[in-house]
């Protein structure tokens, strides 16, 4: 079946394209036999002057231009600085053309310069960022989410035709390593000359036309080399309580040195820490980078994220610090040395309401929780990087520190409980990658070291509060505690050769991964439990070693990679308390492919098809119970074999870019296949759910289909795109015993569109839909709508004067039930020209809507909710930049 869908796609996106492709090649020289490089070739369609394709030529003043049309007849342009253009009628089909052109000297008294909004050459595209700005844009990530073919996630992730970029460049430099979330967020617009979107980027300069990449970078170039510049918001306010926030950002890009410092601090609802998030992690060649994280096992009740902006509901007091430095420490340009360092403290406080009807068991609970979730964190980095045509070398060492405290007041139905949550992690992380020339070879080593630990400790009082265990805890409250130490080493060595288009890498490697997980349940009642039911000693080694070849091809149109990998797979597992443990092994073969092809200018299709295989960790091979919240008592059944997931999905995605009229678009169809030897089963006990895993065959089904087209309007300042998504899956399910097939339907559509056309008004409007059908266990369909509308409406009546006006509108539907949520804020801000400096006074949530409504319905229940909002509020914030 998936072998049919592989086929199917292969020939859809590749076999029409390449047939019907054609080309026009020739010279271009003077009338006295010099080449002429840099001249610009286009076809264009008769008396329109619509760009078909077009090419440049290169220093031997050859071109190639492929396309593909439906016109019988065509023109074929030729410009070039100081020549004559020309113009020859041709035909559809494949073709040879020489030009020579004639010298042409203009004497110009007046020039006047029009700026293209969008230029490619090669494989750079360039966005004048001055084009698509607004006069209520403040910094780049204003603007960067107006850019055709570009988006910005909620979450700051930069998207490149619907993917994530693999690098983010300031003056063609890599300072945040990823993290590229402040810069973009406090780096002024003002300083910015254009916006580099550098197609199939490979960040290893070795590497560069020999191993491909599929990803894209972002570079960003500042008008100055050399630019002192950054951002800073310092306000006040008051809601329920009295408000502040503080934002000072200065940053320095230099051809030496460049360093941002990032200090900011809030209780407006603003999650600034996030700014420390990597989001750009290059490639597998500069070695292996993990974003730090606790391993959280242990949890308290929490309320559900909603799906609405957070400055809605976020009830935060947070403090940030971050500096980053780069610069070259040797005489040698080539080394770069980067340090970067951060700290976060943050409080964060909310209310929620729950009622929850479970169909199978016809149980009803009622949940109220108001949580406090104290945060602190410190990270710091050290990375050595030298990447030239010659070498390649980088070393990163990072070390993470957490001290989280998480307390809970909660009810369930008649109960009432207090929680507390203490999770204290450490973690160091080292990785090498080196890659040096051996004769016509490149050899490189990888080395990558993590070593965490992580310490839980759950509190629940009283413990009648867990109805699963009331009976069986002899003190009065209930003390879960958990610790789990980590190391994980990957080694590897490859060597790569060359051959015309073609590089072959064999490699060979050892991947290592070590747990140690202790639990236990205190005073558990002897007589009315066996108290190693709710211990744990367990140790889990997981041992890799494989060898692979890789085969990269690149020429002209067409970029291939194949990937063979043969693992061979260890598992020891040992539970010293039980005396057992388990051997397994097995060999895989997972085989990933990737094939892209450019053709008439504008167009790109990819296709990808990979087989992956997963086996069980040590959260499935666990047989003492553990309380992972005080609603969730698991544990794994001692007999149980070792999980195996086996995987495989093919990706296929076409592409068209057209900078000469604005044009962009993408789609995507993605199919994934996944069988399971072994399926949970869910129960829910006296109010609380208990997760069995059960020896089971069975499979999860998923296809996504995804799509966006994007177009800028120059004549009326205009970005506007549409996307739409389709999701279909089944999924075997077991709750209470039985087995079900979950199958879901999930659609979105969506429409963005900004406008600054008129010197008074200036818009941003979004719009989602989103519709999800699901199947399974309650025997009916259910249904679940949402409808998302943002607006941000900015008036200028006056030079130096801005009105804004913001609505944001979440309404959920269902069988049953309607929720309406808006939310209204009204801003008025001036600005001192001089000295670039913003007064706004701001009032969020004019109508102080207090609470978020839901109503959630699926396949095992139906549920309402509400969270509590931030009130209504007023606050004035001064913004200024740094230059």
């Amino acid at each position: 079946m998936l072998l049919k869908k592989i086929i199917f796609i292969c020939l859809l996106l590749f076999s029409g394209a390449v047939l019907s492709q054609k080309s026009i090649t020739g010279v271009a020289k003077d009338i006295d036999g010099n080449l002429i490089a840099s001249a610009s070739v286009t076809i264009e369609e008769i008396g329109k002057e619509t760009v078909i394709a077009y090419g440049i030529t290169n220093s031997k003043g050859e071109y190639n231009v492929t396309f593909t049309s439906s016109e019988s007849n065509m023109d074929l342009k030729i410009k070039a600085f100081n020549y004559k253009s020309q113009v020859k009628r041709v035909t559809n089909e494949s073709q040879k053309h020489d030009f020579i052109l004639e010298a042409e000297v203009i004497e110009i008294q007046e020039i006047k310069l029009k700026t293209q909004l969008i230029t490619k050459r090669g494989d750079t595209i360039s966005y004048n960022l001055k084009s698509f700005e607004s006069k209520s844009d403040r910094t780049l990530s204003d603007v960067l989410k107006k850019i055709p073919g570009v988006d910005v996630s909620p979450e700051g992730l930069v998207l490149y035709q619907g993917t994530a970029i693999n690098k983010f460049y300031v003056n063609g430099k890599d300072l945040m390593e990823g993290a590229y979330g402040t810069i973009n967020n406090s780096l002024p617009k003002d300083d910015v000359l254009r916006v580099e979107v550098l197609e199939n980027h490979q960040p290893v300069k070795m590497l560069q036309d020999k191993i491909i990449s599929e990803q894209a970078a972002i570079n960003i170039k500042l008008k100055k080399k050399v630019a002192m510049t950054g951002r800073a918001e310092l306000g006040s306010g008051y809601g329920d309580t009295f408000l502040w926030n503080a934002k000072l950002t200065p940053m320095f890009f230099g051809q030496k040195n460049q360093w941002v410092i990032n200090y900011k601090s809030n209780n407006f609802g603003e999650s600034v820490e996030n700014e420390d998030k990597i989001l750009a992690f290059g490639n597998v060649w500069e070695g292996k980078r993990n974003q730090v994280s606790q391993k959280e096992w242990l949890a308290l009740e929490t309320f559900n994220m909603p799906n609405i902006p957070e400055k809605r509901y976020l009830r935060n007091n947070v403090h940030y610090l971050s500096i980053n430095l780069l610069t070259n420490p040797f005489k040698n340009k080539e080394w770069e040395l980067k340090a970067n360092s951060n700290y976060t403290n943050n409080e964060v406080k909310n209310e929620s309401y729950s009622d929850i009807f479970y169909f199978q068991d016809n149980n009803y609970l009622v949940n109220k929780i108001a949580n406090i979730f104290y945060t602190n964190k410190f990270k710091t980095e050290v990375i050595l990087t030298k990447n030239s045509k010659s070498t390649f070398f980088k070393n990163i060492s990072s070390f993470s520190r957490f001290w989280n405290i998480s307390k809970a007041t909660t009810q369930l139905n008649s109960y009432i409980g207090k929680e507390r949550l203490e999770s204290p992690t450490l973690s160091f992380q080292n990785s090498l990658s080196a890659i040096v020339p051996w004769k016509y070879k490149m050899i490189n080593i990888k080395s990558y070291f993590n070593y965490q630990t992580d310490n839980q400790l759950l509190i629940v009082d009283p413990k009648d509060y867990v109805g699963i265990l009331r009976d069986r805890i002899s003190s009065s409250s209930i003390f879960q505690d958990f610790s789990i130490k980590s190391i994980q080493a990957d080694q590897s060595a490859n060597i790569g050769f060359s051959k015309n288009a073609w590089t072959f890498t064999p490699e060979v490697g050892l991947n290592y991964d070590f747990n140690y997980m202790t639990s236990n349940i205190y005073s558990i009642d002897a007589t009315q439990a066996n108290p190693n039911d709710f211990l744990n000693d367990v140790s889990y080694n997981y041992y890799n070693p494989y060898s692979s070849l890789d085969i990269n091809y690149k020429k002209d149109s067409w970029m291939f990679y194949f990937k063979m990998p043969l693992n061979l797979n260890y598992i020891n597992i040992n539970d010293s308390l039980r005396n057992t443990s388990k051997l397994f092994s097995k060999t895989t073969f997972e085989p990933i492919i990737y094939a892209q092809y450019l053709f008439a200018s504008f167009w790109k299709t990819s296709l990808q098809s990979g087989i992956n295989y997963k086996f069980g960790d040590i959260s499935n091979i666990y047989s003492g119970n553990i309380l992972l919240n005080p609603l969730n008592l698991t544990r794994m059944n001692s007999d149980n074999p070792i999980q195996e997931n086996n995987s495989k999905n093919v990706n296929a995605k076409i592409e068209y870019r057209n900078p000469f009229n604005n044009f962009f678009f993408n789609i995507g169809n993605r199919y994934s296949h996944s069988r399971r030897n072994l399926i949970a089963n869910s129960t829910v006990i006296n109010g609380a759910k208990q997760v069995d895993f059960e020896i089971f065959s069975n499979r999860s089904l998923t296809n996504t289909f995804v799509s966006e087209f994007g177009k800028y309007f120059p004549k009326i300042k205009t970005n506007s795109s549409i996307s739409y998504g389709y999701t279909n899956s089944n999924d075997q399910q077991k709750y209470n015993g039985s087995l079900s097939d979950v199958d879901t339907q999930a659609q979105s559509i969506g429409f963005k569109i900004n406008n600054s056309f008129f010197k008074w008004l200036s818009f941003d409007y979004n719009v989602t839909y989103r519709e999800t059908k699901q199947f399974g266990f309650s025997n009916i369909e259910i249904i679940n709508k949402m409808l998302v509308h943002k607006l941000n409406l900015f008036i200028y009546p006056l030079e130096n004067h801005t009105v804004g006006f913001n609505w944001d509108q979440i309404n959920s539907k269902d069988l049953n039930s309607t929720y309406k949520n808006p939310f209204y804020d009204i801003s008025y801000q001036f600005t001192y020209t001089k000295k670039k400096i913003d007064f706004e006074l701001k009032w969020s949530n004019i109508t102080n809507r207090s609470v978020f409504e839901t109503y959630n319905l699926n396949s095992l229940y139906e549920s309402y909710s509400r969270i509590q909002l931030r009130p209504s509020q007023i606050t004035f914030v001064v913004k200024f930049n740094f230059n």
